[in-house]
C-alpha cells in the first residue's frame, strides 16, 4: 500500500491517510480481508505520530470500510457500494471515450454532479 500526504494542504494529515486508503479500497488496489499496515508501521513510514495513524484508521472504522482487531490490527472489509460504483464508473469512461470526450470534461462532469 501506497500512502502520500501532501503537508502543503490545510487538509489534515489523518484526512489524508483515511482518504488514500478508502480510494485504494474502493479502487480494488487494498482487497476485501487484507490488512493494513501496523500503524507504527505506517506513521513511523510517514514520519507523523502513531495517532494520526490510528485517528485516520477510526474513520475508516467508522465509514465502514475497515474492522479494528485489537492485537490483529485493521482488516478491509471493504463497501459493497463501491463495485457498483466502480462498475458505474467504467461504463461512464467508456461511453465518454466512445464519444470523444477528454477526460478532463469527464472528470468536471463527475465533480459537478458529486457536488451537486
Amino acid at each position: 500500500m501506497f500512502v502520500l500526504i501532501d503537508p502543503t494542504t490545510t487538509t489534515p494529515v489523518f484526512a489524508q491517510i483515511a482518504e488514500s486508503i478508502a480510494t485504494q479500497i474502493a479502487t480494488g488496489t487494498v482487497a476485501t480481508g487484507a490488512r493494513l499496515p501496523a500503524a507504527r508501521e505506517l506513521a513511523d513510514s510517514l514520519g507523523v505520530n502513531v495517532h494520526t495513524v490510528l485517528r485516520a484508521y477510526q474513520e475508516l472504522r467508522d465509514d465502514g470500510q475497515v474492522e479494528l482487531r485489537r492485537g490483529r490490527g485493521a482488516v478491509v472489509l471493504g463497501t459493497p457500494t463501491a463495485e457498483g460504483v466502480r462498475a458505474a464508473v467504467a461504463k461512464a469512461a467508456a461511453e465518454a471515450k466512445a464519444a470523444g470526450i477528454p477526460i478532463g470534461t469527464l472528470l468536471a462532469l463527475v465533480r459537478k454532479e458529486y457536488e451537486s
